[in-house]
């Protein structure tokens, strides 16, 4: 089995970063990993922690229609170039937190999606040094308020709302190209979303070389990689997992937002 690199918050309020053995007791690192941290003689065992999201990032770079059978579904040819937008990271949520449903929307959507974690600082890079600097893989959920996506014209309330990018529950360094993603409403064994990674318009190497030819990529930030064909509502009481193989799989369930409009 892969490595599992986890953030997580003990009982005492500390956060560490570390590694998950197969006990569910997390190796203590120092520093966040793609930082330089190294392993400690700290070991925090099960039961005194909590799962984080595995990450902080200073920003979330997503990626549209980067399927094709996905942008036939939203009724657009698929972009000549990819085509980029924003989540703010208090979107992020952890593994088993609650997805909460606006007051402004009528209609959410599930978008299960690979995330590339950087590892080093990207300015203009080459697809080939793109690739040495994607430091792991971890999985997202990139919800969407898709009757506020449609009204707006542009994504960043649709697709900015607290609570709207699950990411987790761990990261792996490794990942095989043909690894599949699926994502399964409530308790269905039917995948409401099925595909290979491979099927990517623009694959992992490609999108970072890309976005670092706009804005200069940190250590820890997130890009979302878009999502496959099979995107749908969710609703209060919904669960929703998203699963990839070599990763694992993300779960969280949806809530109405007890916040008030003024």
């Amino acid at each position: 089995m892969a490595q599992r690199y986890v953030r997580i918050k003990t009982d005492r309020e500390q956060i560490y970063y570390g590694v998950l053995q197969p006990n569910r007791s997390v190796a203590i690192y120092d520093a966040p990993p793609w930082l330089g941290g190294q392993a400690t003689d700290m070991e925090q065992e099960l039961d005194t922690y909590q799962l984080l999201a595995p990450c902080v990032p200073s920003k979330i770079v997503a990626v549209g229609k980067n399927y094709l059978k996905h942008a036939a579904e939203m009724g657009t040819p698929v972009p000549q170039e990819p085509l980029l937008f924003l989540k703010p990271p208090t979107t992020i949520i952890a593994n088993g937190q609650d997805i909460y449903y606006p007051l402004q929307s009528r209609r959410v959507d599930y978008e299960g999606e690979l995330a590339l974690v950087i590892g080093d600082r990207c300015h203009n890079v080459s697809p080939e040094q793109a690739a040495k600097s994607i430091w792991g893989y971890t999985i997202a959920n990139d919800v969407t308020a898709r009757d506020l996506q449609k009204k707006d014209g542009q994504w960043t309330r649709a697709k900015g709302f607290d609570t709207f990018c699950p990411l987790g529950p761990w990261i792996v360094r490794e990942l095989s190209v043909e690894a599949k993603i699926q994502t399964f409403l409530n308790d269905s064994d039917l995948p409401c979303q099925s595909a290979s990674i491979d099927n990517m318009v623009f694959g992992p190497d490609i999108l970072v070389s890309y976005i670092s030819q706009v804005m200069t990529l940190t250590p820890g930030d997130i890009i979302l990689t878009g999502t496959p064909e099979g995107i749908g509502a969710m609703k209060q009481g919904d669960s929703i997992r998203v699963e990839i193989e070599g990763i694992g799989c993300l779960s969280n369930q949806v809530a109405m937002t007890s916040d008030q409009i003024f």
